[in-house]
């Protein structure tokens, strides 16, 4: 999942792509590059970010939904906001990622039960500005997987099919350090759920901090795609249904080591 942000505001490469254009146009690259699944989100979900008006966030994705689209790439959008997962779908994409898991807006679930589109629920417990105050777990797999399953009870619930349902724990999303590498060593718990996992690792403060000495700041997020590829490998070999990353060459290159062990056991 090859990740498309237009946003002027996102930790790793805020406006970068923040003209539709030039959004369409990376898009495009990541799909050269070995991208199966394109990630267009209008909201930065980044520690501290302020939310943009449902308007503002309908007018930066759905013109970049639909031309994807149109140009034949399998599209996600990334939103917590009922009506922008149902006017992106109408535009053409096939996947919801909600990193609210459907708690941000009550009205999802009957979204994504009516289109059929698969639904990434990923593990939440707060927005931006307030989410990492809620960082407290007794044990954070046992806890995250606890919530997790609440959260597949409950869009059931509202008709959301079991076989729609993509999870991911959350990685950096109410999360200190210590809380994203255990859940990181653990995503054979996450995996027991019995439902496809998405791993988003990808240039996340944890891996800024590697190697760096206590008090320093991280390396800025351009720096942390070695450090993601081999999370991506971790992924690979725990059986994860995607890894959502900025940069995919490396990525991919990682995935295809997994596969060539894999061949040769």
């Amino acid at each position: 999942m090859g990740v498309v942000n237009v946003t002027p505001d996102s930790f790793s490469d805020g406006g970068e792509w923040f003209e539709p254009a030039d959004a369409v146009a990376h898009g495009l690259r990541l799909l050269e590059q070995g991208a199966d699944l394109l990630d267009v989100g209008g909201e930065s979900t980044r520690p501290g970010a302020e939310r943009p008006t449902e308007q503002e966030e309908l007018r930066r994705v759905l013109p970049v939904v639909a031309e994807l689209s149109r140009l034949g790439a399998r599209v996600s959008v990334d939103t917590m906001r009922a009506e922008v997962a149902a006017q992106a779908l109408q535009a053409g994409a096939s996947v919801v990622n909600d990193v609210s898991g459907g708690l941000a807006d009550p009205g999802m679930a009957a979204v994504v039960a009516g289109s059929g589109a698969r639904y990434v629920a990923m593990h939440w417990r707060a927005h931006s500005t307030d989410m990492q105050s809620r960082a407290s777990y007794d044990d954070v797999v046992l806890d995250v997987c606890r919530e997790l399953t609440g959260r597949v009870e409950d869009l059931c619930a509202r008709g959301v099919r079991r076989e729609q349902i993509v999870l991911d724990p959350g990685f950096g999303f109410a999360k200190l350090a210590a809380h994203s590498w255990r859940l990181l060593a653990h995503l054979d718990r996450v995996q027991a759920l019995g439902f496809p996992v998405l791993v988003g690792t990808s240039r996340k403060s944890f891996l800024g901090r590697l190697g760096v000495p206590e008090g320093s700041p991280p390396r800025p997020a351009a720096e942390r795609d070695a450090a993601t590829a081999a999370t991506t490998v971790i992924a690979g070999l725990a059986g994860a249904w995607g890894v959502r990353v900025h940069h995919v060459p490396s990525s991919l290159d990682a995935l295809r080591v997994v596969a060539a062990m894999e061949a040769a056991r």
